[in-house]
């Protein structure tokens, strides 16, 4: 298929598609899944062989979130049956992080639901990095915290973090179909200053919430253009008791079809395979290691995963490896302060579990009938809503977390 080796030389070379060849790949038929996913592939071995990165979420704080963001089961209203705690201490937190690093996690995420941290929870955090990073030697720590105001990054990043986490989740044009309590334009300003502190910027999308083909590639050139070093791509976990409940509208194909839509427009940053795997790819997720780097280890924020050790049994089985300590997850030119995945190519068309930073969100939502981003396509048939489960184990209870 010419269209599938324009864009395997593309993204050997860095290059960026154009639209009309993003929306082709969301486009493509049934039948021609695995020559996309052996496309796409080929640009990921190049970036990154077949290395496999395992993070790590340790939900700090649980529910109650004064923001309205629809796909979130921890949002203002949510009737959502999920795990509701205060602050972890950071004893508390850097033991559930040690249950993830011990199941070969190389990141472990912080994330806490909030619009955006105080002063006081910037303190807090800062003694929960370093007490994570005095137990475990070489281990990244990525903060997801929602909107940061300004010295808050810089403070971070002195107490240790590595990165920081926050989605910009959709396209511009239909954010405030999702959110009305923060904008668009709040997240890019969080993600710009994570990067302007130091911090590697991490940012993706949630898809499966109702949006077009065009709002996919709007929301992934807009990442592409804001660079950050890793992409998360969440699929929409529609928990009952928030807006979103009724979405289905993602069936494996069509994920596999977003991974790599993401993989050619990205081709060489950490594209992480975030919330909602489980639910949407189920049998199939083994092919998703074709198209991304990087996948979330056992449970999300507030939705359990599969077992830690059928993830690690997976990418084993799939001839996978998984990526150690020792190793720089990025290709030289990013980890070395370079261009990055800008090189080579045009700069994209301008204007990424969850708290309103939303790391690897669970995607979750749930609603009454015909909610959710206008134009949303008829859910799928063959959903297994089954497969939706609330969290509850790890971090807030007395049960040993799934790692």
């Amino acid at each position: 298929m010419d269209l599938l080796n324009t864009l395997v030389e593309k993204g050997l070379r860095r290059e960026l598609p154009t639209r009309e060849e993003a929306l082709a790949v969301l486009a493509t038929s049934d039948d021609d899944l695995l020559d996309v996913v052996a496309a796409a592939g080929r640009v990921r071995r190049q970036w990154f062989g077949r290395r496999v990165k395992l993070n790590y979420l340790v939900n700090l704080k649980s529910g109650l979130c004064p923001e309205d963001c629809s796909y979130c089961s921890q949002r203002l209203g949510s009737k959502a049956e999920i795990l509701k705690y205060t602050w972890l201490k950071a004893d508390e937190a850097s033991k559930a992080a040690a249950a993830g690093v011990a199941g070969g996690a190389k990141r472990v995420c912080l994330v806490a639901s909030g619009r955006g941290p105080t002063d006081k929870d910037v303190d807090r955090v800062s003694k929960t990095i370093e007490a994570i990073k005095e137990s475990n030697e070489g281990v990244e720590v990525c903060a997801c915290l929602g909107l940061l105001s300004q010295g808050q990054a810089e403070r971070l990043r002195a107490a240790g973090a590595d990165a920081y986490n926050h989605n910009l989740n959709t396209s511009e044009s239909t954010y405030g179909d999702i959110t009305t309590t923060h904008t668009y334009a709040d997240r890019v300003d969080t993600v710009q200053q994570a990067q302007a502190a130091g911090l590697s910027a991490c940012s993706g999308l949630i898809a499966g919430m109702g949006e077009s083909d065009a709002d996919l590639v709007d929301v992934v050139f807009s990442l592409r253009e804001l660079d950050p070093d890793s992409v998360p791509v969440n699929f929409l976990i529609p928990f009952e008791g928030t807006p979103l409940a009724k979405e289905w509208n993602l069936t494996p194909q069509r994920a596999l079809r977003i991974l790599a839509m993401v993989r050619f427009v990205c081709p060489d940053v950490e594209v992480r395979l975030a919330g909602g795997r489980e639910v949407h790819l189920r049998t199939m997720q083994p092919l998703a290691l074709h198209l991304v780097n990087s996948i979330f280890l056992g449970d999300y924020l507030t939705s359990e995963g599969q077992a830690g050790q059928a993830d690690l049994d997976m990418i084993a089985d799939a001839g996978f490896e998984v990526e150690g300590t020792g190793t720089t997850t990025l290709p030289e030119h990013r980890a070395g302060g370079a261009c990055g995945s800008v090189c080579g190519g045009d700069a994209a068309p301008g204007e990424g579990e969850g708290s309103c930073g939303g790391g690897a969100v669970d995607a979750a939502g749930a609603a009454e009938e015909g909610t959710g981003v206008p134009g949303a396509t008829p859910s799928v048939p063959g959903a297994r809503q089954d497969l939706v489960a609330v969290r509850r184990r790890g971090a807030g209870t007395d049960l040993a977390p799934n790692a």
